[in-house]
């Protein structure tokens, strides 16, 4: 830090501070430097170690964010956030492989062109991922199509048919299997009825979206 700078520079040489305090106090300047050379190499090394003991605990994130909506994109870098304007189904191929920890799918999947490809990239570009979709296989649904054969408008999922991006309607089993398919393991997944975490048992029909942290 600049305060932990400004300490350094007074005690090792050449210190200007030494050398006007040698003058003032009518001194050896050497003698001066020889007393201050130790104590400021040791401290140097404590604040070395600081530094490190405090980036391993607290590691800085770069976070970059991929939005196709240009308002999204003001808003984000208006609060300090570091987003650009793209499209998810063309532009992930610009990323190197692994050039982040984790990536980040969120309600995005049932958008995509092909749902299959996009999750290719994802995990070209992440080591891990994390993907979460709305269930549409979630019990509400169904009983709207069984009782009165019309696509449902539920708390998840509040626009209609010809107004929603949603144009692939996937279930938690769909996923499984594409995942399968792929080779690609999950290393833990997480299911929601609107914003209680509910177990993995009978989840195809009582959940109404799914976050899944995914690897190759």
């Amino acid at each position: 830090t600049l305060a932990g700078a400004a300490t350094l520079g007074l005690m090792i040489p050449p210190s200007l501070t030494l050398i006007v305090y040698g003058v003032t106090i009518n001194e050896s300047i050497s003698k001066l430097f020889m007393a201050g050379i130790f104590p400021g190499l040791v401290l140097a090394a404590m604040f070395m170690g600081y530094i490190a003991i405090w980036s391993r605990l607290s590691p800085m994130v770069d976070a970059r964010g991929l939005e196709i909506d240009a308002e999204a994109v003001e808003k984000c870098v208006a609060r300090g956030l570091s987003a650009v304007q793209g499209d998810a189904n063309r532009d992930l191929a610009a990323y190197p492989d692994n050039s982040f920890d984790y990536a980040i799918l969120s309600q995005t999947l049932q958008t995509a062109e092909r749902p299959d490809l996009m999750l290719d990239e994802l995990l070209r570009i992440g080591r891990r991922a994390f993907v979460s979709f709305p269930n549409f296989a979630h019990w509400r649904m169904r009983r709207e199509l069984l009782l009165h054969g019309r696509m449902p408008v539920t708390r998840q999922l509040p626009v209609t048919w010809y107004e929603t991006r949603n144009i692939h309607h996937l279930t938690i089993r769909d996923f499984r299997e594409l995942l399968a398919l792929k080779g690609v393991r999950v290393e833990r997944c997480w299911f929601f009825a609107g914003e209680r975490e509910i177990g993995a048992r009978g989840a195809n029909w009582r959940a109404e979206y799914a976050v899944f942290l995914l690897r190759r």
